[in-house]
């Protein structure tokens, strides 16, 4: 911007109105002073490189609106964590599927975690088993996301709701 363009010529804009066409840096840095507006390089690799004259100050002011408003849009995405046992019961399977299906119902996606504790590591294949039980018991108002998958000491399964 203005005065640490290095390049000898720049292929010259004015902003909002004509092309000045291939001018030296200096005599684009003169205009821009003229019109009391700042240079700006916009194509530093181009041949020659493209800069324009612009009010950078508000550029960077709208650019930051602009910014705000995408964040503003954004929708962002709950997930909730359910952890499970590989020795879980079946009142309890029910009680935290229950609550699945609340989170589902808001919206929400939800973690089904199964942490296997020592000798659980043996046989990783009884927590996948609690996760297709779970899934049993949800699929009629969810989406799996993502299989069971074993993950360190964790069996993970991802779900979304439906559409």
């Amino acid at each position: 911007m203005n005065d640490d363009i290095r390049v000898p010529e720049v292929r010259c804009n004015v902003d909002g109105a004509e092309s000045l066409g291939i001018i030296s840096t200096d005599e684009a840095m003169e205009k821009a002073n003229e019109l009391g507006l700042d240079l700006v390089l916009i194509a530093p690799d181009a041949k020659p490189p493209v800069a324009k004259i612009m009010d950078y100050g508000k550029y960077r002011y709208q650019e930051e609106k602009k910014q705000k408003e995408q964040r503003k849009n954004q929708v962002k995405i709950d997930v909730k964590e359910i952890k499970l046992s590989v020795k879980i019961a079946e009142n309890d399977i029910n009680y935290k599927v229950k609550h699945a299906k609340e989170f589902l119902s808001e919206g929400k996606h939800v973690k089904f975690r199964v942490f296997l504790k020592g000798r659980e590591m043996a046989n990783p294949d009884s927590a996948k088993d609690v996760l297709l039980k779970v899934w049993s018991m949800i699929e009629d108002v969810a989406v799996m996301d993502k299989e069971p998958k074993f993950e360190g000491r964790y069996y993970n399964m991802y779900v979304l709701p439906q559409k």
